[in-house]
């Protein structure tokens, strides 16, 4: 199975660098590389769908790396009677013992014709001499770094709609990560819906009446509605989180996350791009926090993480009644707004 030409690399996240799994090709050995699953298994499919493309009947095998005995990995790559070209996916490379790290680590000095070895690697120090080994040896890397920002799960929404010939606006990609956006699976598969179900552009309305039910009640939902003044909005999000098992602590460390990433850009915004550039936040960091604070007086930020402040001591020990302090405080924050 001759390998594919490889594209260039690209930091498909803000962790590993490499491909995305969209631009994977076929290589003697591949590391797939990070925890979000689903990428994961898109990168491993994409992989078995080249190599049927080259091979109709090329041979795929699958090890777990928690179950593996020495050996394994030069028996199922080994040239087989009927000379198929072969894919072996090692599951789980994180987990492994010495016996496998060790077979690898033979395999990469001379793989086999014929043969993909795709190595799949969740994260951890576990193996780190072989990664390393891979590295150096230019062996390429997926990337498939856990999706964690509002931003980027707006990216791939924006992307898996584009995948299926369909758009939606701004603010309905927003409506979406908001409703279930906890779970890149469950994001895609809601995207797959909303295409099946919809027709044209897909705006606010169509997620509303799919999923309006579902806005995640998180902390940070609640700082961003306290930060836009919403009051009324962020108590309700606040009681649902709390009713549902949210501690306060996180709540209000979310808040008091939301007013320094304020504090920080209201303090260089007059400087240049290059001094926002230098507090080492992300572009969509920084573009909202441009956008928040036109709703924000310096005096108002004051007294917001002074409220703030004061309900991190109280969730954290000093007050009677936690889940009182830090209403009192997402209170406190959205009237500040404008003040």
């Amino acid at each position: 199975m001759p390998p594919a030409t490889r594209r260039p690399a690209s930091r498909a996240t803000k962790g590993t660098v490499g491909v995305s799994w969209e631009a994977v090709e076929l290589a003697p050995v591949l590391l797939v590389s990070g925890a979000e699953g689903l990428l994961a298994d898109r990168a491993v499919d994409r992989v078995v769908s080249l190599a049927r493309a080259a091979d109709a009947g090329v041979e795929v095998t699958r090890l777990d790396a928690a179950d593996y005995s020495a050996g394994t990995l030069g028996v199922v790559s080994s040239p087989s009677l009927f000379a198929e070209d072969k894919v072996v996916v090692v599951d789980g490379l994180e987990r492994a013992g010495e016996e496998l790290l060790d077979d690898v680590t033979t395999y990469l000095a001379a793989p086999p014709p014929e043969v993909v070895l795709v190595l799949r690697h969740a994260g951890g120090q576990r193996g780190k001499k072989l990664l390393d080994a891979l590295r150096a040896g230019g062996v390429p890397t997926v990337a498939c770094d856990v999706i964690k920002s509002d931003g980027d799960k707006s990216a791939f929404v924006t992307a898996e709609l584009r995948r299926a010939g369909r758009r939606a606006d701004a603010q309905a990609v927003r409506a979406l990560v908001d409703a279930v956006g906890s779970d890149l699976r469950e994001l895609a598969a809601s995207c797959a819906q909303l295409v099946a179900d919809t027709s044209g552009l897909i705006g606010p309305e169509a997620v509303e009446r799919y999923y309006g039910g579902r806005i995640e009640a998180t902390g940070f939902r609640v700082a961003d509605a306290a930060v836009a003044g919403q009051s009324g909005q962020a108590v309700a999000l606040l009681r649902h989180a709390l009713a549902t098992g949210v501690d306060p602590v996180p709540v209000v460390a979310a808040l008091a996350a939301k007013l320094r990433v304020l504090a920080k850009v209201a303090a260089v915004r007059g400087r240049g791009a290059g001094a926002v550039r230098d507090l080492g936040l992300a572009p969509w960091q920084t573009d909202r926090a441009m956008a928040d604070l036109r709703r924000w007086t310096p005096e108002g930020l004051a007294s917001a993480i002074s409220a703030v402040a004061q309900a991190d001591a109280e969730v954290k020990g000093e007050g009677r009644d936690p889940q009182f302090a830090v209403e009192r405080a997402v209170l406190r924050v959205a009237a500040a707004v404008g003040s």
